[in-house]
This record gives C-alpha cells, structure tokens and sequence, in this order.
C-alpha cells in the first residue's frame, strides 16, 4: 500500500515537474528606460501576448539594456539568447534598406509611416530584413528626434559645428550630422546620460520619450524642435529560431505584435503633447524653434548619397515621398 502510495506521489511530482518545464521562456530585450515610448509598448505586448499563450510561453521583458546594448542583442539574436528584440535606428546595419529612415524629414507624420509600411513594407523592408536572419513581427515607433546640448541653441545647421553630439549606431545619422558640421559619434544610449553629464559629449538627438526616460533633460542646457528624422523602432525575431516554436505560439506573437501598433501610435502622439512640457518644466533646458528649411536644403546630399549607395534606393526615397500626401 505504501508503495502503491509512494509511486502515485513521484508521478504526480513528475507530472507537476512536466508541466512547469513544458513552459517556453521568451526574452524580450532593448535598450530604452522604464516609463519611456518602446518600455511601455513592449510591457503592454508581453501583457497581450501572456495572457493569449495562457501558460504555454511567456515573454519576459529586459529593458534598459539589461541584456547588453543593440548591438549585443542582434547578435544574441542569432544566437537564440534572446527570441524577441527591439531595434530602432540599428535596423539600418542589419538591412541597408531601413537606411531610407534616417533620411531627415522624409516622413511627415505617423499616418505617413503607416502608409509607408502598408504599401512598402512587403515590397523592401521585410524581405531585405529577412535576407539577414530577422523576421519583422511589427513596426513601432521610437518617435520624432529632437536635438539637446549645452553649448547654444540650435536653429540653422552651422549652428551645430564643432559641438560633440551623440548619435546612434547607423552611418547615415553620422553621415548626416557631418554635413551639418557636428562631431557625431556612436555610442550605446545605456552610456549616454553619463557622458553628457560629464561633458564627454555636448549634446545628443532622441524623440522627447527617450530624452525623458534617459533624463537627459536633468543634463542638458537646451532643445531644439528639430524633428529630423522620425524612428520607427520594430518588433523582431530570428528567422530560424522561431520558426522552431509551436506553431500556435508564432501565431499569437506575430498577432498581438501587429495589434500593438494602433496602441503605440496612440501613446506617442500622447506623450509628444506631454512630454516638452514635462522636461522644460522640470529642468533648465529652454526649447527654442528651429529654420526646417534649411535643414532640408543641408540635406540633399544624403539623399544622392542613399540614391546611389543602396539597392532600390533612389526608388525606396521616391515611393516613400509619393505616399506623403
């Protein structure tokens, strides 16, 4: 009878161990701050996703780098150390395609993306994405950039000469701060707060999302309302690896990371009416108005350059802007 007793314990303790380890653990990394535009849209998608795969995975969230910086996580990516990722500006090293993106002011607005990646999407974007490995489960947003520093206010691009500006890692935002006459470096965003509070650099360009998330407004004497260049940032995954999962699993995650989006959009236009106001209040950092106009005369050498240096560019550049209107 003890006996008897005794295997039906180990077999329910089995049967218990069973059902915890068929469990798929799911990590989700980036870079961005708790309370920021991508922190937030990543916890509401593992929410949805969660409470649709019901116990079969889970999706756990590591924000702020935790799992290293953009660059570090494409390649845990590959490597499977993480299933689910979100870039942003980085996507233009992973496909040069998504390069069109750090043209400056070629989209005018969200509904402009939206039509962008509805029209174009499947064309260019997640075919070229696909070529490297990576599968593009959903176009977010990381939001308008803008630019801060401490040495003056930013209105024309000479104003920028000489100042030490960081930038994320892509070569058109380097390419592009050059031909202002700005000193633009790399740098993983994790480093960025500390190297503007000790004057390693003079300023940065983020949407108001990750400056307040990053608190670089606490470091910096001045913003400019530039809106240079609108970030999409984009919810990935390997290829390979999940094309391994269950099949039901792939379904939900690549629903809910499309249903997301209309969530995103809503809560960046939020934010952008929040936000200034937030940090100037808060801060020293005065806003000040810049001449858009003469950023996009200062800019059509990239546009050439784009045009010739990647496949499709000059059509990618002229669709992109047909979709404007």
């Amino acid at each position: 009878m003890f006996f008897r007793t005794s295997l039906a314990a180990l077999a329910a303790v089995l049967l218990s161990a069973g059902g915890a380890f068929a469990q798929i653990e799911l990590k989700l990394g980036h870079v961005a701050e708790p309370g920021s535009l991508i922190a937030q849209s990543a916890d509401e998608f593992a929410r949805r996703a969660n409470e649709r795969l019901a116990g079969k995975a889970k999706i756990t969230v590591y924000p702020s780098s935790q799992l290293g910086s953009d660059k570090d996580m494409y390649q845990k990516l590959k490597l499977n150390q993480l299933q689910l990722w979100i870039p942003s500006t980085i996507m233009s090293s992973v496909a040069d395609e998504f390069g069109v993106f750090e043209m400056p002011y070629i989209i005018k607005d969200r509904a402009h993306m939206k039509r962008v990646m509805e029209q174009l999407g499947d064309k260019y974007f997640i075919p070229a994405a696909k070529e490297k490995g990576v599968l593009v489960l959903g176009q977010w947003e990381n939001g308008f950039r803008h630019i801060t520093n401490n040495v003056r206010p930013i209105v024309k691009p000479e104003d920028l000469k000489g100042i030490k500006l960081r930038v994320p890692q892509g070569e058109w935002r380097v390419k592009m701060f050059l031909t202002y006459g700005a000193n633009p470096s790399p740098m993983a965003y994790g480093e960025v707060f500390t190297a503007l509070k000790t004057g390693v650099m003079d300023g940065q360009e983020n949407p108001y999302p990750q400056i307040w998330g990053g608190k670089f407004h606490e470091v910096q004497k001045y913003i400019s309302l530039t809106g240079h260049v609108f970030t999409p940032a984009w919810l990935v995954v390997s290829t390979t690896h999940f094309a391994k999962l269950p099949e039901d699993v792939q379904k939900i995650i690549a629903e809910e990371a499309k249903g997301t989006e209309d969530f995103v959009r809503e809560l960046a236009a939020k934010m952008d009416n929040e936000l200034l106001e937030k940090m100037t209040s808060t801060s020293e950092m005065k806003p000040n108005e810049v001449d858009k106009d003469a950023f996009i005369a200062a800019s059509t050498g990239i546009y050439e350059e784009f045009g010739k240096a990647v496949k499709n560019g000059a059509e990618i550049i002229k669709e992109i802007q047909a979709l404007a209107q």
